[in-house]
């Protein structure tokens, strides 16, 4: 049976919105598996998805403070593929080149099997291709500036077979 996973990035409560809009949250409570690339801004707020979430992979942002107690990058296996998440950190220009970089030397730049990286940081959706890694970034689940709007991503994942599609308002 597939498995429903819920992507998001950049909430950013409450430094730079008051919530987590309720459609975000009814689709991360839906999902198999949450995953959060980052910049939750208090631990308040990892405590609100982890409450949301039936379970949740979730790395620390640049904004987040030490005491939102995450790794810097997380690996987690769902069904035969492996997702590498990072928050993304630098300049907007190098996102795609760094987030590769970053999965390849997480994962050992071993070539077998589906990897794919999920990153953060620019608060902009992205599906793409780079030095062979599919690299998915959910833009920001509250529509925190720069963002335009508000979005994310489900991942259906069955066996080694993944359907990425955005939602946005």
């Amino acid at each position: 049976m597939p498995t429903e996973l819920a992507v998001v990035s950049d909430t950013h409560v409450p430094g730079r919105e008051p919530a987590i809009p309720e459609w975000v949250s009814a689709r991360v409570r839906a999902a198999d598996h949450t995953i959060h690339a980052g910049d939750f801004d208090a631990p308040e707020t990892l405590e609100t998805v982890r409450g949301l979430a039936t379970e949740l992979t979730a790395v620390a942002g640049n904004i987040d403070p030490s005491t939102v107690d995450l790794p810097t990058t997380a690996t987690v296996e769902i069904e035969d593929v492996t997702f590498v998440v990072v928050h993304g950190t630098g300049p907007h220009e190098s996102w795609p080149e760094r987030v590769a970089t970053l999965v390849g030397e997480a994962i050992g730049g071993e070539t077998e099997g589906i990897v794919v990286g999920v990153a953060g940081h620019t608060h902009t959706p992205t599906d793409t291709v780079v030095a062979g890694r599919r690299l998915l970034n959910p833009g920001s689940a509250t529509g925190a500036r720069p963002a335009t709007r508000t979005t994310m991503l489900s991942v259906r994942v069955d066996g080694d077979a993944i359907d990425v599609e955005l939602h946005a308002e």
